[in-house]
């Protein structure tokens, strides 16, 4: 009898340990990434992802995002299947990450007002993964936190290649900006 209740006591806080350390997670599934490259004078080269997934350890500040790169859609169906095809090769490089550390991540001093914090981690896209430093800034929201921020990479970090006849078209820089609510 003696037993059985130590071995049901440890169980229960296994489970109470787990559940514990789950609560520290926020998550999204339906995050947004949106991109602009375009360049003025010319037709807009803009994209947004509202499937992107996110996850941030409130006890680590350890965040990690990821978007799949044919779940970004374009104004212009054409755009979107030169992007997928030509520039991307979304069929050999289906998704893009970020995985990094929140420097000073401290939950308890996030409120309504949003925070600035520095992610540095890897950003990786087409195959190729880079050192990165972005900006996030940080709030309580109704449900756990809202994340926000921007940042910009070149192509040519990641060996997309873009052919010299519309290069022109398209920005050196591409701003990415994002959006996720993380909840429990």
């Amino acid at each position: 009898m003696k037993k059985s209740f130590i071995n049901l006591s440890i169980v229960f806080l296994l489970i109470l340990i787990h559940t514990n350390g789950y609560a520290q997670k926020v998550i999204t599934k339906t995050g947004t990434i949106k991109f602009q490259a375009t360049v003025p004078s010319y037709e807009e080269v803009a994209a947004e992802n509202k499937s992107v997934s996110a996850i941030l350890d409130q006890s680590t500040g350890d965040f990690a995002a990821l978007a799949l790169i044919k779940g970004f859609r374009f104004k212009v169906a054409l755009m979107e299947e030169h992007f997928n095809e030509n520039y991307m090769e979304s069929e050999k490089f289906s998704k893009a990450t970020l995985k990094g550390k929140l420097e000073d991540f401290d939950i308890s001093k996030i409120t309504g007002t949003p925070k600035n914090f520095t992610l540095k981690g890897d950003l990786t896209i087409h195959g190729k993964t880079k050192p990165i430093i972005v900006n996030i800034k940080i709030s309580k929201a109704v449900n756990g936190l809202s994340t926000m921020g921007s940042f910009e990479v070149k192509p040519e970090d990641f060996d997309i290649q873009i052919p010299s006849l519309v290069r022109k078209k398209i920005a050196d820089k591409i701003k990415i900006t994002y959006n996720f609510s993380l909840v429990k």
